[in-house]
């Protein structure tokens, strides 16, 4: 078996299917490719699902950020402002939970936020190259099975 160059993007493989002699051997892997097929199809719809999810959830964390960083900037001004005592405590006390709130807004955006949606879009351009290989596999057998005389 060896690897040709197909485009710029894509490599195929020479397939050696002058060792397979029976129509029921092609049919063998026919099925199997259609199984893997579904599978990766299956898989490509959940991936495309999670795109939008993080698309979407990457633009509200991002808002809602910009917002806990607003906050935590003028608690700042504020504290600094104030004398020592229950008030300064008190906004000392508010800093920290947005702070806090920061930390976990940061995290969630790694999970879900942008660089995710890169991740899931990375992913669907595998599966998508998947398909086209198993597409690929397929013609290749089909088009054999079609030389040999049936069993």
């Amino acid at each position: 078996m060896g690897w040709y160059y197909k485009s710029l993007n894509f490599f195929i493989m020479d397939y050696a299917v002058t060792n397979l002699t029976q129509v029921a051997d092609c049919d063998v892997l026919l099925t199997w490719a259609a199984r893997e097929r579904a599978d990766m199809a299956f898989k490509k719809t959940a991936e495309e699902r999670l795109i939008v999810k993080y698309a979407e959830t990457s633009v509200e964390i991002d808002a809602v950020l910009q917002g806990v960083l607003a906050e935590i900037s003028s608690l700042e001004i504020i504290i600094a402002s104030l004398p020592n005592g229950p008030v300064k405590d008190e906004q000392v006390r508010k800093k920290i939970k947005a702070d806090y709130k920061k930390f976990l807004l940061e995290t969630r955006r790694e999970t879900y936020g942008m660089i995710a949606l890169l991740q899931k879009q990375s992913d669907v351009a595998r599966v998508d190259q998947e398909i086209e290989s198993l597409d690929e596999f397929t013609s290749v057998i089909e088009t054999h099975k079609a030389t040999l005389l049936p069993s």
